[in-house]
């Protein structure tokens, strides 16, 4: 349950913000009607709840800039409800939702549906508004009304725009009120048929394969009308080396484009196919180790601006078939901070995973600030990075349970969010 107008004390928390003065120190905090009233290495309150648990961290609340909740039109794998529940769950004060539903994301009225449905909730979510009408990759939608009511940025989703005059038009439009676009780098002409990354398991399995090139050659094409258009872009579930290079190249030269990664991506490779477990068949593609290493490099250097969960629920009769028809996507918004915590504590630095999911997410699409100090608004989440748990279906919100997680042992407790002058906590 979610509880409102806290006067709320936390003690001996860690505190995890780069923009924060108290950064890396422990201390207490006092937080009341919404606002951190107080930050001192010891405070005497008669608050009336209090927080102290070994090992606490705090940080701003976690964005996910790429997550699907299926509703309208697919409330079978996932509702607006049942996505705030494990977004909550997952530390996440901000929600970044594809246009992909039914109808589609494409007008004014299909926003206000969905701002209207989530504006009391403790998760603030923003819609992301199609690029497409409809998202059929024909003509434009009305981009400049959604961006009035409320559109975070312009996307066709999982199905990305192929052709190449309508993405000019697009990075052209969008620069009349400074609005971005999220590409998910992937040519679909080359990835036809295609059921995983093409390389040696792919033919020792006799599945037809996505190459590397699928992603590169849609991205230097993109890379190459955002050099014209001087526009803004983002994409979003970037997967191979030769991507990150590219990515990192166009930065160097000064273009507007940031790029996300997804956890799955940054945790398993395209051996996790060998069994043909449909649960593993997601898009972009699981790449090779060379490629997936790749990305963790480039997030650790910075390449890679963020995290996004690409979370996608899918139904129980959508992945248990044969794998060349099961549908693609994990469902990991709960646990996408845990996987994180897990499989690179050892090779990042902690403060560069929250970055990624706090600070870096903000910045790119102009959302409003949020720091750990005194005066400020409580946006933030509570962990314990330290901490193993095991997943387990009962303690999972989402409709739809199409997560390889399930039994495995994770890194990285989630205690609860605040935000909005609300707070929901579990321990």
């Amino acid at each position: 349950m979610a509880a409102s107008n806290m006067s709320l004390l936390i003690r001996k928390v860690k505190v995890i913000d780069t923009q924060s003065p108290f950064h890396n120190k422990i201390v207490d905090i006092l937080i009341e009607n919404g606002k951190i009233v107080s930050i001192a290495s010891s405070i005497t309150s008669k608050a009336k709840r209090e927080i102290n648990l070994k090992g606490l961290h705090i940080s701003p609340g976690f964005v996910d800039v790429f997550a699907d909740y299926c509703e309208p039109g697919y409330e079978h794998k996932e509702t607006l409800q049942s996505g705030l529940l494990q977004a909550v769950a997952g530390g996440y004060t901000e929600v970044f939702l594809a246009p992909n539903t039914q109808p589609t994301l494409s007008n004014k009225t299909a926003l206000e549906y969905i701002l209207k449905n989530t504006e009391n909730d403790l998760v603030t979510v923003h819609p992301i508004g199609s690029i497409t009408q409809k998202i059929e990759g024909k003509a434009l939608a009305e981009m400049y009304d959604m961006n009035k009511s409320g559109a975070i940025a312009f996307s066709d989703g999982w199905h990305p725009v192929q052709h190449p005059g309508l993405m000019l038009k697009a990075l052209e439009y969008v620069k009349a009120f400074q609005g971005i676009l999220i590409q998910l780098p992937l040519d679909e002409s080359l990835a036809v048929g295609g059921l995983m990354h093409e390389g040696q398991l792919s033919t020792k399995l006799g599945m037809p394969g996505i190459p590397n090139l699928a992603e590169t050659t849609i991205l230097h094409r993109d890379i190459e009308l955002l050099r014209y258009t001087q526009s803004r872009l983002h994409i979003t579930g970037i997967s191979t080396e030769e991507g990150v290079n590219m990515i990192r190249k166009a930065k160097k030269e000064g273009l507007q484009i940031t790029c996300s990664v997804t956890p799955y991506h940054l945790m398993f490779n395209d051996s996790m196919l060998k069994d043909y477990n449909s649960l593993y068949k997601v898009c972009p593609v699981l790449r090779s180790e060379k490629d997936r290493l790749a990305l963790i490099k480039g997030l650790k250097e910075g390449t890679i601006d963020c995290i996004a969960s690409h979370h996608r629920p899918q139904d129980w009769d959508a992945k248990v078939k044969e794998f060349e028809y099961a549908a693609d996507g994990m469902n990991v918004q709960q646990i996408t901070a845990s996987i994180l915590l897990s499989e690179l504590s050892d090779k990042l630095p902690l403060e560069r995973i929250i970055e990624a999911m706090t600070t870096a997410p903000r910045a790119i699409f102009g959302l409003e600030k949020v720091d750990i100090m005194e005066g400020s608004s409580a946006n933030c989440c509570l962990y314990l990075p330290e901490t193993s748990f095991t997943v387990e279906t009962e303690n999972l919100y989402s409709q739809s349970q199409n997560n390889p997680f399930i039994g495995a042992t994770l890194k990285g407790k989630i205690i609860g969010t605040i935000h909005k002058n609300q707070s929901q906590f579990k321990y």
